[in-house]
C-alpha cells in the first residue's frame, strides 16, 4: 500500500435497501458508483460472518460463513428464483436503523421461496461445484445452523424442563442464570443433549439424514452470498477499487469451529472454555473487558503448521482484498482469563505465536495483504512484531488530541507505513465525540491544531486525515455524512442497539461526493490509473 490513498468505511448493513438491511443489491453498485465520483479507491467493511446472538459481526456462528441476511432479495429476483409478486407488500421497515429480528423473520420467509425454485428448475452443477470447493467448513456450519434451529424451536414448543435441568447441572458454578437461560434457548452448542454434544460419526450420519433439506438450504444461501458477493467485488475492482476485509481473531463460542474443532481451542468435554478471552483493566475500564472467546491452542496450531489458520485467511482474501486482522496485539501476547469469571480483572499475559505464525503463513500463502488493529494499551514487543513482519498499523484522529507528544497526532508518525481514521466502528462520530466526549483541554487543542471553530469539525478531520502524510486515510461513512451520535455504529461494552446504523435512499449526494474529490486531489491521494466506468453491473 506504498500509494497515497484514500477511501471510506461502511459495512453493507448500513447502505441503503429497501429491505430493512444494507444488502449486495442496488444500494451496494451505488455505494461504489459514489467511491468512483468521490475518487476513492478504498472500501473498508466489517467482518462478513454469519452473526449470532447481540447481532455483533465480531461474533458469528462460523469463522469461514457469511451473514445470509446481506443476500439481495432483488437478484434472486433477477435470477428467476423469486416472482415479482414475491417482492410486493415489503413491510415498513425503520430508514436508519435495521430491526434485526423483524428481518431475519422476512427474509428467511424469502429465501425458502428462492430455495424451493432453486431446487425445482436451477443448474445445481455450480452449486455442487462450489460445496465441494468449500467442503473444509460448509457442511460443518450447515449442520450446525440446522441443529440450533431444531433444538429452538423445540425447546420454544416443547416441554424441555429434563434437558433443562441436565443442562443446569452440566453448567453448575460456571455460568449466570441469565447465561444458562441465554444459552439454552439460543442453542449453544454447550447446551445440546449430551447426543450432540460430542458427535459420534454414527450421530453425525444420523443427524444429516434427519436435516438433509436443512443443511441443503444454509449451503444454498452461502452459495447465493458468494454469486452476489462475487459479482459485486469484480464491479469494484473494475471501477478501481480494493475492499478491505475485516477479521476478528477470535471465535464465538457459539460456532461450528467451537463445536466440531474442540481441539483447536481450551475446552473440556461439556463444552465449555477453561480459559476466556478479554483485555485487563485499563484507563477506558476499572474491571477489564469479559469477551468470553474460547483462546487458541496455539501448540496444536503450531504442530499443524497452522493448516486452520491458512484455510481461514485464503478464504477471507477470496472475497476482500486486503483484511484487516482485529486485536493483533493477541499475536504477540494475549490475556488469558481463568473460566468462569464475573470480569476481566484476575487473569495472565501468555504469549502469542509471534513471528513463527507470520512467517509460515507467508511460505504457504505469498504476501500477507493484512492490516494489523495495533490500538489499546499496547507494549513496545507488539509494535516490534508489527514493523518486523511488515504490516500496516492504525492511527485514529479521536485519539490525537491529549498533547503535542501523541503518537496519533499527524505530526508525530515517524513513517508512511498507517492508516489513518477519523474514527473507526467503535468510536463515537465525531461530530458525536465533539459534541459529547471530548474535554475542553482537548477541544481547545483541536481548534488551535487545525485551525478551526469546530462548527464543521466531521470534515476539518477530514482534511487532517487526507493531509497526513499515512499512505492511507479512511473515513467512516457518518463522519463523510456529518451525522451525530445518533449513528454510532457500536459502543463498545453495551449489548443492545449497536450494529443497527442504516443510511437513507438520498444520503450518497454529490456534494459528499465532491468533497471527498477535492481532497484527494489536493493532498494526491488516489492519483493511480482508474479503469474506464463499468456500466455494466453484472454479467
Amino acid at each position: 500500500m506504498s500509494e497515497r490513498r484514500s477511501g471510506v468505511l461502511v459495512h453493507p448493513s448500513s447502505l441503503y435497501s429497501p429491505f430493512g438491511i444494507g444488502d449486495l443489491g442496488e444500494g451496494a453498485y451505488r455505494f461504489i458508483d459514489f467511491l468512483r465520483k468521490a475518487k476513492q479507491t478504498l472500501w473498508q467493511i466489517l467482518p462478513l460472518g454469519h452473526t449470532g446472538y447481540g447481532n455483533s459481526p465480531y461474533s458469528a456462528y462460523s469463522a469461514f460463513a457469511c451473514n445470509p441476511l446481506l443476500i439481495s432479495p432483488d437478484k434472486l429476483a433477477n435470477d428467476g428464483l423469486l416472482g415479482n409478486g414475491d417482492l410486493r407488500n415489503i413491510p415498513y421497515f425503520d430508514k436508519n436503523r435495521v430491526e434485526y429480528d423483524r428481518v431475519i423473520e422476512y427474509k428467511d420467509g424469502l429465501f425458502r421461496k428462492a430455495f424451493e425454485m432453486f431446487k425445482m428448475y436451477a443448474d445445481r452443477k455450480p452449486f455442487l461445484e462450489y460445496c465441494r470447493e468449500n467442503d473444509f467448513w460448509l457442511y460443518d456450519y450447515a449442520l450446525y445452523i440446522a441443529l440450533k434451529k431444531r433444538i429452538m424451536n423445540q425447546r420454544k414448543t416443547e416441554s424441555v424442563l429434563t434437558d433443562f435441568v441436565t443442562f443446569v447441572e452440566r453448567a453448575k458454578n460456571k455460568l449466570k442464570d441469565t447465561e444458562i437461560i441465554n444459552m439454552f434457548y439460543g442453542a449453544a452448542f454447550s447446551s445440546f443433549p449430551e447426543k450432540y454434544l460430542n458427535l459420534t460419526p454414527e450421530t453425525r450420519r444420523e443427524l444429516e439424514e434427519e436435516l438433509k433439506d436443512e443443511i441443503e438450504y444454509n449451503c444454498f444461501l452461502q452459495y447465493e452470498f458468494y454469486k452476489q458477493w462475487s459479482a459485486l467485488k469484480k464491479y469494484a475492482n473494475k471501477n478501481g477499487i480494493q475492499i478491505i476485509g475485516d477479521m476478528p481473531i477470535f471465535v464465538s463460542s457459539d460456532s461450528s469451529d467451537a463445536w466440531l474443532h474442540r481441539e483447536l481451542f481450551y475446552y473440556d468435554k461439556k463444552g465449555f472454555p477453561s480459559v476466556v478471552a478479554g483485555v485487563p483493566p485499563d484507563y477506558f475500564s476499572a474491571t477489564g473487558q469479559l469477551w468470553g472467546n474460547p483462546l487458541y491452542r496455539w501448540d496444536y496450531h503450531k504442530e499443524t503448521n497452522y493448516d486452520w489458520w491458512t484455510k481461514r485467511i485464503q478464504q477471507t482474501l477470496k472475497y476482500v482484498d486486503i483484511v484487516r486482522i482485529d486485536h493483533f496485539r493477541a499475536f504477540e501476547s494475549y490475556w488469558e482469563i481463568p473460566y468462569p469469571a464475573e470480569t476481566a480483572e484476575k487473569g495472565a499475559w501468555r504469549k502469542g505465536p509471534g513471528k513463527n505464525f507470520f512467517d509460515v503463513l507467508r511460505r504457504r500463502l505469498g504476501g500477507l495483504p493484512i492490516i494489523a488493529e495495533d490500538l489499546g494499551d499496547l507494549n513496545p514487543e507488539v509494535h516490534i512484531l508489527r514493523d518486523e513482519v511488515g504490516l500496516t498499523g492504525m492511527k485514529v484522529l479521536q485519539f490525537a488530541f491529549s498533547g503535542a507528544a501523541n503518537d496519533f497526532l499527524p505530526h508525530n508518525y515517524k513513517n508512511t507505513n498507517w492508516i489513518v481514521y477519523t474514527g473507526t466502528h467503535d468510536n463515537n462520530t465525531t461530530i458525536g465525540w465533539w459534541n459529547n466526549d471530548v474535554n475542553e483541554h482537548e477541544k481547545n487543542y483541536v481548534k488551535q491544531y487545525i485551525k478551526t471553530d469546530g462548527s464543521d469539525i466531521a470534515w476539518d478531520f477530514i482534511r487532517l486525515a487526507f493531509s497526513s502524510i499515512a499512505d492511507t486515510a479512511i473515513i467512516p461513512l457518518q463522519d463523510v455524512l456529518c451525522l451525530n451520535e445518533k449513528a454510532r455504529m457500536n459502543v463498545p461494552g453495551v449489548a443492545g442497539g449497536n450494529w443497527e446504523f442504516r443510511i437513507d435512499e438520498n444520503a450518497l449526494n454529490d456534494g459528499y461526493a465532491n468533497g471527498l474529490r477535492l481532497f484527494s486531489e489536493l493532498y494526491n491521494r488516489n492519483n493511480i490509473p482508474i479503469p474506464e466506468y463499468e456500466d455494466e453491473k453484472e454479467e
